[in-house]
């Protein structure tokens, strides 16, 4: 069913398509919403392919921006996902083969319609950055630019699955996310009566997506696959990649920058995992007007000097006190022509004895730390959203617990730029043992705000394809890279260096309790320093935000199953830590559907036992409309074993609360040098 209405802004009056059917080769039909400038002509489109359900998910958040960029002169689209939303067929994993196929498929209809003028762009931010990426390296014909905001080219490296192959706290808890949303029904207003047939369908194909996900705990096949940066010569296109500091992918856009070769930029602020316009950590900037910008060059050939920018713009954030909520990071914007730019210069400083951090070496001593597991438990989180305590508490609570080295008072302010590296000489008392290292700003007063991390699964020590077990006592060296930063540490601020061998809940810990001998003298830290650039007093400023107007919409009251809490029994030593999870309740009513959510996610384990570290999840997702009120209920739980991984879920789906479909999972997965 396909319903128009239209709406006024600058420019073009709008004609929205609530939604039409893209056929592929195989008589699927994806489903789209189109927005259309009347009058225009034939012009370029704009696509976000996502599967968070058009319709009733991202509606207003769609709404806003592409209604925006629709009045500028461009057809903007929003598709579901092959098995989402309104969009035919099933789903079986995320940035599937199939899911690329479908999005070249999708382009080349788009590029033939009578109103599109034979050219694409990909815009998106996450999972629709992702597949941008990805579908630009199969290389279909009319994409021409692609547009990539909290993205990774790596999906091993920088995901919510693992990090420095240590299994991540997100892994579990976003396959929860995904299973739940993956069970809502389409819409008979959209898809007609065979709503309910699609709808059973989907559920019963579901499953929890963390069963493939934990199958492959090192870098092979499965992850390489959807990985540019495998290839990143099969991307000839111009790419525009950004991000956040506050967000886990940040290091992807360097990395891009690096590795691409056709025109590129680069951009990052202080935000969080959000569009640049739209964000809860300030300042914000005109971001649509960026993406008009970088449109109209690529794809109308108008001269408006975005490449002669710097192709690097990050916002170089200046120290705060420890918090753990920001809404704002002082700062400011500066450039960099080129990168990887020889205008970044290392500067090395030695892990000494006694805890020192300095530029010359002293003679070796050999350090030792066996973390308890309550380090992490004030990290915050691994992706942040910036809606509430997202942040890492102050760091001297960790650092109680870790390997600490701590340099004399900085003499003059000391800018940073780049990924900083560990070049770690050690060994260890059993095969298997991980490090985390943070790199902290330390005030006069002696508060510590984290600033940067890195992980490492020593078991990968010589690269995460090919895992091997440490041999107890043996002496090795490797490099641990902590996350791209810029940063700026004030005169009189110390720089320190942290250690531990355990970073509960941000990485599952290993087997058993490792001691790591660290040889002081012969490890060293490399900060890559930034001189100051007066050119940056020259960039153009961006625009402030704008939107289009707000859709109808509701937004009630609701209460969270729980706060981001930690919770210590003193007696038996248990440690809580409680994450809420998507907690809203909206009434869009244009459409009079409301979607109501309620999650959270829940790590338990005892101070040192780290075979009882447990992850929980619960959530529930409703769906109501005029049809009929459909619910999804799962909980799930994430435990181990010394040699396995044992997960389990129980699933309930309801229609006006009488249970249509029941399942439960029950699988042990072994542990693969994890």
């Amino acid at each position: 069913m396909t319903m128009t209405s239209t709406v006024n802004g600058k420019g073009y009056e709008v004609e929205i398509l609530e939604n039409i059917f893209v056929p592929l080769p195989d008589g699927t039909r994806l489903a789209a919403k189109v927005w259309r400038p009347k009058g225009a002509g034939p012009v370029p489109v704009i696509l976000e392919y996502l599967p968070y359900r058009k319709r009733d998910g991202t509606r207003a958040r769609d709404h806003r921006a592409h209604a925006w960029l629709a009045a500028r002169g461009y057809v903007c689209v929003r598709l579901d996902i092959r098995g989402t939303g309104d969009s035919e067929g099933l789903i079986d994993d995320e940035y599937t083969v199939q899911e690329q196929i479908d999005g070249c498929a999708a382009i080349a209809w788009l590029a033939a319609q009578d109103w599109c003028d034979g050219q694409v762009a990909m815009y998106g931010i996450s999972w629709g950055g992702f597949n941008g990426l990805q579908i630009a390296a199969r290389q279909p014909p009319a994409l021409k630019t692609v547009i990539t905001v909290g993205s990774t080219d790596d999906r091993y490296a920088t995901d919510v699955h693992w990090v420095g192959g240590c299994l991540s706290k997100d892994n579990f808890d976003w396959s929860a996310a995904m299973f739940a949303f993956g069970d809502l029904p389409p819409d008979p207003e959209i898809v007609g009566p065979k709503w309910r047939e699609m709808w059973l369908a989907r559920i019963a194909h579901n499953r929890p997506w963390i069963l493939d996900w934990l199958a492959h705990q090192r870098r092979d096949d499965y992850w390489q696959q959807g990985s540019i940066c495998e290839d990143f010569s099969k991307i000839t296109i111009p790419v525009y990649a950004v991000s956040g500091w506050a967000d886990n992918y940040a290091e992807a856009v360097p990395r891009l920058l690096a590795g691409l070769t056709g025109p590129r930029l680069g951009l990052i602020g202080p935000w969080a995992h959000s569009f640049p316009h739209d964000v809860a950590v300030a300042p914000a900037i005109g971001w649509l007007q960026e993406v008009q910008r970088w449109c109209d060059h690529w794809l109308k050939g108008r001269s408006n000097g975005i490449m002669d920018e710097p192709m690097y713009r990050v916002w170089l954030q200046d120290s705060v006190p420890p918090a753990t909520c920001y809404h704002a990071r002082p700062g400011r914007w500066v450039g960099e022509a080129n990168w990887p730019t020889d205008r970044i210069k290392d500067r090395v400083l030695h892990l000494n004895g006694g805890g020192a951090l300095g530029e010359d070496a002293a003679p070796t001593t050999l350090l030792t730390v066996c973390s308890p597991l309550w380090v992490g438990l004030g990290a915050g989180e691994v992706g942040r959203y910036g809606k509430g305590a997202d942040w890492p508490t102050d760091q001297r609570e960790d650092d109680a617990g870790s390997l600490v080295f701590t340099s004399s008072p900085v003499a003059e302010r000391t800018e940073i730029l780049g990924a900083p590296k560990l070049h770690l000489r050690f060994s260890v008392d059993r095969p298997d043992a991980l490090v985390a290292v943070r790199l902290n700003d330390v005030a006069p007063d002696g508060s510590s705000t984290r600033v940067s991390i890195g992980f490492l699964n020593l078991t990968h020590r010589d690269g995460h394809e090919q895992p091997r077990k440490l041999v107890p006592g043996q002496v090795y060296e490797t490099v641990v890279e902590l996350d791209d930063l810029a940063h700026a540490f004030p005169a009189g601020h110390r720089i320190a260096v942290a250690i531990s061998t355990s970073y509960w809940p941000i990485c599952w810990p290993s087997p058993g309790l490792a001691t790591l001998t660290l040889h002081a003298g012969q490890s060293r830290f490399l900060l890559p320093i930034r001189t100051p650039d007066p050119a940056d007093a020259g960039l153009r400023d961006f625009d402030p935000p704008e939107m289009a107007a707000r859709l109808p919409q509701i937004d009630h009251p609701t209460n969270p199953a729980l706060r981001r809490t930690v919770t210590r029994d003193l007696l038996t030593g248990e440690m809580v830590v409680d994450f809420p999870r998507y907690s809203y309740a909206t009434e869009m009513t244009d459409i009079g559907q409301t979607v109501t959510t309620e999650a959270y996610a829940r790590y338990r384990i005892t101070d040192g036992d780290p075979l009882s570290a447990i992850c929980e999840t619960d959530y529930r997702v409703e769906l109501r409309r005029a049809d009929g009120v459909f619910g999804h209920h799962s909980q799930g739980r994430l435990s181990c074993s010394a040699t396995h991984f044992h997960i389990e879920m129980t699933l309930r789906v309801a229609e006006n609360g009488a249970q249509v479909f029941t399942r439960q999972w029950d699988e042990w997965i072994p542990r693969d040098h994890v």
